[in-house]
């Protein structure tokens, strides 16, 4: 990543950012990230005949096999009593898994807050510290999101373990699309944290580089004086005097100095020098 330009790092935040947005956002708003198959198992000939099949969101359950087959509910579904479901457990599954649904909220606004910023920050690059602000939001949502994943998975695996076995009775479970999109998220996310602090210190070393060395912004001497640069200095700066204490020790100087003859003279010679 040392080999990375600005522009480079700029670009690939931009899109990973943008990436992670969008399938953060699918895949809170689709209803397929757990996929449950339930039935019992026919001694005659061995085969399955499946009693409830349904794919599920972190907002709605949609049944497509069994009873209810076409029917899409809400996830507080468990509180309808004329949905039949074959076990209790397939009931706490679906009620344990909404434990993680804050989570990936979270994740989508800290997420389109980062993507806000860091394309502030890549319109007016002079602002340095928008890209650090930015890359920490990314890594935040990021954060927040496995945080949710994680709840999710060991929700599910739970329940599935408490689950009595019976060989009169199957149960299948898988993550659907919808789950893959928010893992894709969570890499996308971070990758865009991480070039966008990169961004930051590369653009702050930029700005060290070409910033002018203190001693450029000394005041440049006079010709005439090794001295006259000081009253460009603000502690060299003294109260001045007055015209009158000038005028009078001009005049005193002037009378001690010259002789009576040139002491004021018929026609005075001005002098071109800056001095």
């Amino acid at each position: 990543m040392s080999s990375c330009s600005s522009r480079a790092l700029t670009l690939l935040s931009s899109v990973f950012g943008a990436c992670g947005l969008l399938l953060v956002g699918i895949a809170v708003s689709t209803d397929y990230w757990l996929y449950m198959e339930e039935g019992t198992v026919l001694p005659q000939n061995q085969s399955t005949e499946v009693k409830m099949a349904l794919h599920a969101g972190l907002w709605r359950v949609c049944f497509f096999a069994g009873r209810e087959k076409g029917r899409c509910v809400a996830s507080e579904y468990f509180l309808e009593p004329e949905i039949n479901l074959v076990t209790e457990n397939t009931e706490n599954i679906l009620k344990t898994v909404r434990t993680a649904t804050p989570f990936p909220m979270v994740s989508l606004f800290l997420v389109f807050t980062a993507f806000v910023i860091s394309n502030i920050g890549h319109i007016r690059p002079q602002r340095t510290i928008l890209a650090f602000v930015s890359g920490i939001f990314f890594i935040l949502s990021g954060l927040s999101l496995v945080v949710g994943l994680v709840l999710y998975i060991s929700s599910i695996n739970d329940e599935v373990m408490n689950r009595p076995s019976g060989s009169e009775q199957y149960f299948h479970y898988r993550y659907g699309w919808s789950f893959a999109f928010a893992a894709s998220s969570f890499l996308l996310k971070e990758g865009a944290g991480v070039m966008s602090v990169y961004l930051f210190t590369k653009r702050y070393a930029e700005e060290e580089m070409y910033r002018p060395h203190p001693a450029f912004y000394r005041p440049r001497l006079s010709d005439c004086s090794d001295y006259s640069g000081q009253f460009l200095q603000p502690e060299a700066w003294r109260r001045g005097r007055s015209p009158s204490d000038i005028s009078s020790d001009v005049s005193i100087q002037m009378t001690q100095n010259y002789p009576p003859a040139i002491k004021y003279p018929d026609h005075m010679h001005i002098s071109t020098s800056p001095c």
